[in-house]
């Protein structure tokens, strides 16, 4: 199965919710690219993985290098509503841990600071 990436924005946080598998290749190349577009234009980004059915370790490369370049541009990533598979993934490679993970796209969108220029002030 493809990757879908359908990308929404709430104020000024964008949602992209993943559908499909986190794989080498094209999927995870997309992904990547989707990433390094959304970063010149916002700081703020969920990743819902609530229909993603797998993700791979070239799939885990990408989302490491997205949070690295999320920190050179200031924003942040959190990740949402991971599946069982894709939880036990990412805690096996400890990758879980650099991420803020919620249990919904709701509740990583309203855990931003709704003031984010007071942060940077």
């Amino acid at each position: 199965m493809t990757l879908n990436l359908d990308v929404s924005r709430i104020a000024d946080i964008t949602v992209v919710r993943c559908r499909g598998r986190i794989v080498f290749g094209e999927e995870a190349d997309e992904l990547r690219r989707v990433v390094l577009d959304l970063l010149k234009t916002t700081q703020r980004i969920v990743l819902n993985f609530a229909w993603t059915e797998y993700i791979d370790s070239s799939g885990l490369g990408v989302l490491v290098a997205s949070l690295i370049s999320a920190h050179h541009h200031g924003a942040q990533i959190k990740l949402a509503a991971l599946g069982p598979k894709t939880r036990q993934v990412l805690a096996i490679a400890r990758v879980d841990r650099l991420f803020e993970v919620y249990d919904s796209a709701d509740e990583a969108v309203e855990s931003f600071d709704p003031h984010p220029e007071a942060a940077t002030g």
